[in-house]
């Protein structure tokens, strides 16, 4: 931990917060002085206010310690690259549209890597009449089973929670272009590329 970033960063959220010192050292049971020496550098929180420090001021442990707030400023947030994230304890789904630190049940996420589908495990695409149905004849069982499919296009993202026992299938709007994404919980999360009628 360098002590004068994570001092100067204390400093900021907290005046970012509208927070007085006293303010500040109240909601953590401790003295103002002890945020005071804090901010100038000369100290730090003990390890264990670091949780409560976080939870107030809307950020994570790994930020407070470095002292350093990454802001992913040449993604602008574009669909296009969106970042699909699972945990593999609950199942949960995450979605970050520039690359973030997600935790979940304790374990840090990495960004899952899509792989492109070769033809046998593409999803069937048709039209329907102005609608596209997607469906797949991917096993459904409870310990290997597409999780979720998604749409993702440049500003548009829609997902499909799918569940096992179930027939992977969905409807959708018929949009020009995009990508179809999805997550098989055995073999991880692929893509293949959708086109105007539903070429691919």
């Amino acid at each position: 931990m360098d002590q004068i970033k994570t001092g100067m960063l204390i400093r900021k959220m907290r005046l970012d917060s509208g927070l007085t010192q006293k303010q500040l050292a109240d909601r953590l049971n401790v003295s103002d002085k002890a945020v005071s020496k804090w901010e100038c550098g000369n100290g730090s929180p003990d390890i264990s206010l670091m949780s409560a420090l976080a939870e107030i001021f809307g950020t994570d442990i790994q930020t407070l310690l470095t002292g350093e707030v990454n802001k992913n400023e040449s993604e602008k947030g574009n669909m296009k690259k969106l970042r699909f994230y699972v945990c593999r304890e609950c199942g949960n789904i995450i979605t970050a549209t520039s690359e973030a630190a997600v935790t979940c049940c304790g374990n840090r996420l990495a960004a899952l890597e899509p792989e492109k589908a070769e033809k046998d495990d593409m999803l069937k695409v048709e039209d329907i009449g102005g609608e596209l149905f997607v469906s797949s004849e991917h096993e459904m069982k409870k310990e290997h089973y597409i999780s979720f499919a998604a749409y993702v296009a440049d500003s548009t993202v829609m997902m499909f929670k799918q569940y096992p026992e179930w027939e992977l299938q969905f409807t959708m709007p018929l949009f020009r272009s995009g990508r179809l994404v999805w997550y098989c919980t055995e073999h991880g999360l692929f893509y293949q590329e959708l086109r105007r009628s539903a070429e691919k």
